[in-house]
């Protein structure tokens, strides 16, 4: 009985929206496998592997400013369907460029016993050009949705809805599509590519089709050249003047950070340390999956059981233990388990966090302060995935390719208890329930 009567108030628009983005994360999900096991097998360097994550990080940090006055004049649709169209054109290009250079790749099963490669330079500056190029259309159709969501969706609703969507994004994303990508990738290496592609192209379709029912997709007309100074300046002041959006978004970059140590080589870890196949490396993937889905769909009744600000405090403490335990693991199953509860408690921060930006901030300044959240929540990425990749380079001399890869789990944990002491005075559910009552005042 609430099932229909929750897709009819949510209206045909979110629903266009939800469809598009679980197309399109079944893609990523898919390329998920692909990537990292085209990247080892194109290289066995941890410095090399986390330069490409670094490199497809990047436009975080430079580009998000400009993406957010970008954002604020145009048509956020129109600029969404461009850029999945453009990441399906980069996505066939790799495809290409893998299809005309597999028979000098590796077979993947050699993979987890093989660490001494000589590294393909055609295809890893392939990797890099389009993971850079790929960025820059990701950080501006993401920022876009980011706006996307408020125009079709009533603020009270917000919560429920991106809990739905996370859900659908964590089944499709991890749950269903690494395993999927690892059966693609067995046919062949080249194939996953031009599969994402499509799901680009298809997606694009759908938002094409969709319809404004609560706000504009183009809030706010200006006429004249764009002023990025002033216009990133105003996105920037507002942000920087509000006492809870400011320290979320810096608390937010310093988790970033810290989760990117190991992200940016988890592909050699799980390799070597955990000796995953390619298939094994798929069901670790949906970890993400399971631990995403319980949280899109818990996440909002955790929050109102205990507390926004209690959320946020389990989540920092979960994700950092989490961490310090994978280091100590060798079997593939226990980092399974932990990755599980480590996404729970990541989207059951999204959930209050992301929802609470979405109401706080104003219809014409939504892009350009989101923007700004942005580059400060995402553009400590690539610092932290090359600084992973560093200390794995630095270890690897004194105590072993193994301790090395260890080594920086247990780094991440040891800065994310740091954080939490820290963030955990400052979040807190009395100063979001302000913020919240505050907001709601100058609507």
């Amino acid at each position: 009985m609430k099932s229909p009567k929750v897709k009819t108030k949510l209206g045909a628009s979110y629903w266009k929206l939800w469809s598009a983005t679980t197309v399109s994360n079944l893609g990523d999900g898919i390329v998920a496998i692909a990537y990292p096991w085209l990247a080892s097998a194109v290289t066995r360097s941890p410095l090399l592997i986390a330069l490409a994550a670094v490199v497809s990080r990047l436009p975080w940090l430079i580009f998000t400013l400009h993406a957010g006055v970008i954002t604020d004049r145009f048509n956020r649709k129109r600029i969404i369907v461009a850029m999945d169209s453009a990441r399906g054109l980069l996505t066939i290009a790799v495809g290409i460029f893998v299809y005309l250079e597999r028979d000098s790749l590796p077979s993947l099963n050699e993979l987890t016993s093989l660490t001494n490669l000589e590294t393909n330079y055609t295809l890893y500056s392939v990797i890099l050009v389009t993971a850079f190029l790929f960025g820059l259309a990701e950080v501006l159709r993401d920022n876009s949705a980011q706006t996307l969501m408020p125009a079709v969706v009533e603020d009270k609703d917000l919560e429920k809805a991106n809990g739905r969507m996370w859900s659908a994004e964590s089944l499709t994303n991890s749950f269903i599509g690494p395993p999927l990508g690892s059966f693609i990738i067995a046919i062949a290496i080249f194939l996953p590519f031009f599969v994402d592609a499509a799901t680009f192209f298809f997606a694009a379709a759908l938002i094409a089709t969709m319809k404004p029912t609560v706000k504009s997709f183009s809030p706010e007309v200006k006429t004249g050249p764009i002023n990025f100074k002033a216009e990133i300046k105003e996105g920037f002041s507002w942000l920087w003047s509000h006492t809870l959006l400011r320290p979320m978004a810096i608390i937010l970059g310093l988790l970033n950070g810290i989760a990117s140590l190991t992200g940016a080589v988890f592909i050699l870890f799980a390799q070597e340390v955990l000796n995953t196949t390619v298939f094994i490396f798929a069901v670790l993937g949906t970890a993400a999956a399971v631990g995403g889905i319980l949280g899109g769909l818990l996440g909002p009744k955790v929050s109102k059981k205990i507390g926004s600000g209690r959320s946020l405090a389990l989540a920092l403490f979960i994700m950092p233990l989490g961490t310090l335990l994978i280091g100590f693991s060798s079997q593939w199953y226990i980092v399974w388990v932990l990755v599980v509860i480590e996404t729970f408690t990541a989207v059951l921060w999204n959930v209050v966090t992301v929802s609470l930006r979405q109401s706080l901030i104003p219809t014409n300044l939504l892009g350009r302060v989101n923007s700004v959240y942005r580059f400060f929540a995402w553009g400590t990425i690539p610092v932290g995935s090359l600084l992973g990749g560093g200390l794995v380079a630095i270890f690897e001399g004194p105590f072993g390719r193994e301790i090395a890869f260890r080594s920086v789990y247990f780094v991440g944990a040891a800065l994310g208890f740091l954080l939490f002491f820290v963030a955990t005075r400052v979040l807190t559910t009395e100063a979001i329930d302000e913020a919240r009552a505050a907001g709601a005042n100058n609507q």
